[in-house]
């Protein structure tokens, strides 16, 4: 180091010598921090643009640098697909359970069944109280047929991979989860006093919405997915066996909290983001209570 070099910490301490590393008490050094002018060791330098940097000044720097998100505000991830590969997991062992080991018990204490109290034998199943409401979301996780769990399944491993880049981990699963139990809710409401049924394609109806919602926000072609959609409602529609309802409540809330997940203004995210969730869980709980009202106790 040159001797008119004002940071030389011989030069600032000419009486004691070297002074110490203020990390390592008894090591000499003659270099300091170029930020907090503390002598540093050679174990401790690190290299920055100019000179070196004690470890201490460094952690500060990173703390003030913006953490890196995903399209939406989630956080970065290196596998995009993670919770899509846990959800099908997921979904495929309860299929497993419920059609060769647990047969019949768990399509009977995990399916979205309901009557009302006029119905003989009512209230029974998610109309009897709060102790069966947990139907609503088992349901969306329970199928009794490999075809059924199939279809569902090949469609959230194509949809779920772009949507859980964009949105992050954590944001993904809510959106799955709310569309789910508005699946669930919108069908007890319209339908509580006799209803019973099974599946994820109220939270897969809810991804598609989602589809759109983000083709939308990004400006890319919207046709295929909204081919794709036109196409499941006019299966659902031509088969009475499919749960309309349940697609249907899927759908409106995915596509609603997808909107307001997307298009939160950067500034307000998180509180948008936040609100929008909190608004369509609040819409399901009115659904429910209404439900009640109407075919329970």
């Amino acid at each position: 180091m040159l001797p008119d070099d004002p940071r030389s910490s011989a030069d600032r301490f000419p009486e004691a010598g070297l002074p110490d590393c203020y990390r390592h008490p008894g090591t000499p050094t003659g270099v300091s921090c170029t930020r907090c002018e503390r002598p540093i060791c050679p174990q401790c330098m690190v290299t920055a643009s100019v000179g070196f940097q004690c470890p201490e000044c460094v952690g500060a720097g990173h703390a003030g640098t913006r953490r890196a998100t995903t399209r939406f505000g989630g956080a970065l991830g290196a596998d995009g697909g993670l919770v899509t590969r846990l959800l099908i997991g997921v979904n495929v062992l309860v299929w497993l359970l419920a059609a060769y080991v647990l047969t019949p018990q768990l399509g009977q204490t995990w399916s979205l069944f309901s009557t009302g109290r006029e119905t003989s034998g009512g209230p029974a199943g998610i109309a009897d109280g709060p102790d069966q409401w947990y139907r609503l979301l088992t349901a969306t996780f329970l199928h009794l047929q490999w075809w059924h769990v199939g279809l569902n399944m090949l469609v959230l491993f194509w949809l779920g991979p772009p949507l859980e880049a964009a949105l992050g981990r954590l944001r993904f699963l809510t959106l799955y989860l709310v569309s789910g139990l508005g699946g669930s809710t919108f069908a007890f409401l319209v339908a509580g006093d006799w209803m019973l049924s099974v599946g994820a394609s109220g939270a897969i109806f809810g991804l598609i919405g989602a589809t759109i919602v983000m083709q939308l926000r990004n400006k890319g072609p919207v046709g295929p997915a909204i081919a794709f959609l036109v196409f499941n409602l006019v299966v659902t529609f031509s088969r009475p066996t499919i749960d309309w309802r349940a697609h249907l409540g899927g759908l409106v809330l995915g596509g609603l909290t997808a909107a307001g997940l997307m298009y939160a203004p950067r500034e307000r995210r998180g509180l948008v983001q936040g609100l929008a969730v909190a608004g369509a869980v609040a819409v399901e709980a009115a659904m429910l209570l209404v439900g009640m009202s109407l075919y329970g106790a």
